[in-house]
């Protein structure tokens, strides 16, 4: 076949209608935390640490567009579209709201300055797809998620996730104790902990009150490989975690530069 008769294939740009209006400034920050590459890789990390202003007219708004999802009963949510560029900057969490949100079933966080995800995303049991696609802040994901037990499609940028297998980034170091005379577990550090609150176990859903454990586990939720964070209540809730998925460091861990992980690649 002549070259002048080879088509260039087109492919559709699904997150065309993802995306909010330009004006105003950067929606986002640049985050290059975990490297992009096994050169680029750095031999430790920790947690963003930034504290979601509850002030800011970016988070009333998105508080007003959850009420109004959760009052008409929508099936896909795409909050930032709605937002300004401003606002969007100014969004690094989602409000724990998002737990009235039991009829979305698709949930679009594209191009986003988050930096996590709160737990009550759980809540969300009848969520199927979860695109939070090009949230290069988000490098991590709450062991809630897995109780979105109907999820079977997900699209992630891996690369910016710790121990993606492409190049293995490293896991912030986790504590492995705290009790409550240490920590008031209603207003935690991020930049610590990850999270400002943890108010139930990731895994038997009891309360979390005399100690807190955390530790990492990376599993297969919907299409992806996600590295997820565990606040668990005692050693048997730790005990009782899935295996890890194959390919990836076989137990739970607490992380750090001393956790060995499988090669880049594998």
């Amino acid at each position: 076949m002549d070259a002048s008769e080879i088509r260039p294939q087109l492919f559709p740009n699904r997150f065309a209608d993802a995306v909010g209006p330009g004006a105003g400034g950067p929606a986002r920050d640049q985050c290059r935390c975990v490297g992009y590459s096994v050169a680029t890789r750095p031999s430790s990390v920790v947690f963003h640490a930034d504290r979601q202003d509850t002030e800011a007219a970016g988070w009333r708004h998105l508080l007003a567009l959850i009420d109004e999802a959760a009052a008409d009963g929508r099936t896909v949510f795409k909050p930032f579209v709605e937002l300004s560029a401003p606002e969007r900057r100014q969004i690094v969490t989602l409000p724990a709201t998002i737990a009235k949100l039991t009829a979305v079933k698709h949930l679009v966080l594209y191009g986003t300055n988050l930096v996590r995800i709160p737990l009550e995303i759980g809540a969300m049991t009848s969520l199927e797809v979860f695109e939070p696609y090009t949230s290069h802040r988000l490098h991590w994901y709450p062991y809630e998620l897995t109780r979105c037990a109907k999820l079977g499609d997900s699209t992630v940028s891996t690369r910016a996730l710790y121990g993606n297998f492409k190049f293995r980034p490293p896991f912030p170091k986790l504590r492995a104790l705290t009790r409550s005379a240490e920590a008031d577990f209603n207003a935690l550090d991020p930049g610590t902990w990850g999270c400002e609150t943890v108010r139930a176990c990731s895994v038997c859903d009891g309360p979390v009150d005399g100690e807190l454990r955390q530790v990492w586990i990376s599993g297969l939720v919907a299409t992806d490989v996600l590295p997820m964070l565990v606040n668990a209540c005692s050693a048997a809730c730790v005990a009782a975690l899935p295996q890890p998925h194959p390919g990836y460091h076989p137990t739970p861990h607490t992380g750090g530069p001393r956790i060995l992980q499988p090669s880049a690649g594998d």
